[in-house]
């Protein structure tokens, strides 16, 4: 029993250590990178003798201490629990949802057996959307809290963008449930590992040689409930081009005008963890999660023929690699929609998740219903 407890709280620090350390160099990455695009230098001034580390000095370690050492200002007339509260509630959900997300199969270590994942719920796409409903919280929260008309007005479009978005969200992933048959992330992960020429009906084994090899991904089997969810969840970080709870163009600031110092962080921190959950999110739905092509627990197996064997820890640790590399880079592509696409206007974004993602969502589940019948 102590040695299960130690395994789940070592698993639960690493997944935290993750996310936190990729959010904050997300974080150097985002200002670096919109310097490259935008042909300029970017953060740089801040060193320790004489060292900057292309501004990570500056992104890692200078700016936490400035924002933790700034006065924590309260508006007079706001709340001051819920005004405290509201940074908790931005960043606690996107945390808590990277639980269910496996990293890997199975470590086995001695007579263990050792899932990797920090909680293997059975229902673990409703516990993802159930988490991530609660991050509306957080920015309704701190605007009403905050007493200022302009946050009010952030919290406002913040909370009718992710409630029209959320909707599409969650259809576009029932397409990809009836396919794999599971809610279980670990169980959607296992089944990305077979190919495309093991599910195919007999009335398309002509298609064998030419889709056949390719593995049973997501992305491959339901490409547009892809398209529909990174879209989605893209508008759920509350980024460029739907970052309309914060349009500093239009509301000074956004939802959090009135915070600074730590709390300020906090929702910084909070926009950055919600971009590495959205990533692995993507990556265990339609990427594989962490598989590698042709990779079984043995080894490699080929489906031209051949095999390569290999140890359980080289396995592991390339299944680890492969999830981590896809997270990585969806949270790349990530940041660079978020300097390459303009704003939308707020009737767009609207337009957008009722009239456009919403109605593809549901013929994703009806045509994604036929095929499932009719391969039965």
């Amino acid at each position: 029993m102590i040695v299960d407890f130690a395994i789940i709280l070592i698993k639960a620090a690493l997944v935290l250590g993750m996310v936190l350390n990729l959010a904050g160099i997300l974080g150097w990455i985002e200002r670096k990178g919109s310097a490259l695009i935008q042909d300029r230098i970017g953060a740089n001034r801040a060193s320790i003798f004489g060292f900057a580390g292309m501004g990570l000095v500056n992104t890692l370690i200078a700016d936490p201490l400035k924002f933790l050492t700034k006065e924590d200002f309260i508006p007079p007339a706001g709340d001051k629990f819920l005004h405290t509260l509201a940074p908790c509630m931005a960043l606690f959900p996107a945390l808590v949802t990277f639980a269910v997300i496996p990293f890997g199969d199975v470590l086995n270590w001695g007579d263990r057996a050792i899932n990797l994942q920090v909680a293997n719920l059975n229902i673990g796409v409703l516990y993802v959307f159930a988490m991530g409903s609660l991050g509306v919280y957080g920015i309704v929260i701190g605007a009403w809290a905050s007493n200022n008309k302009f946050s009010l007005l952030g919290g406002v479009r913040g909370s009718a963008q992710m409630i029209s978005y959320e909707i599409a969200m969650g259809l576009s992933v029932i397409g990809v449930l009836m396919v794999y048959g599971t809610l279980e992330l670990q169980d959607i992960a296992r089944g990305q590992g077979a190919l495309i020429g093991e599910l195919l009906p007999a009335w398309l084994s002509f298609l064998q040689p030419f889709v056949g090899w390719l593995p049973a991904w997501g992305i491959f089997l339901q490409p547009l409930a892809f398209l529909l969810f990174f879209t989605s969840a893209v508008a759920e970080t509350k980024r460029i081009p739907f970052d309309l709870p914060e349009g500093e163009s239009e509301l000074v600031a956004g939802y959090h005008v009135e915070y600074s110092g730590g709390k300020f962080l906090m929702f910084f921190a909070g926009e950055f963890a919600e971009i590495v959950t959205a990533a692995g999110l993507v990556t265990a739905l339609f990427f594989g999660g962490w598989q590698v092509p042709y990779l079984l627990r043995d080894g490699f197996h080929f489906p031209w023929g051949g095999a390569l064997a290999l140890p359980h820890l080289a396995v592991v640790l390339l299944q680890v690699g492969a999830f981590t590399l896809k997270v990585v880079f969806f949270c790349w592509l990530q940041i660079l929609l978020r300097w390459s696409v303009p704003r939308f206007r707020y009737d767009q974004v609207m337009r957008l998740g009722w009239k456009m993602l919403l109605p593809l969502a549901l013929l994703n589940v009806v045509v994604t219903a036929i095929w499932v019948v009719a391969a039965q």
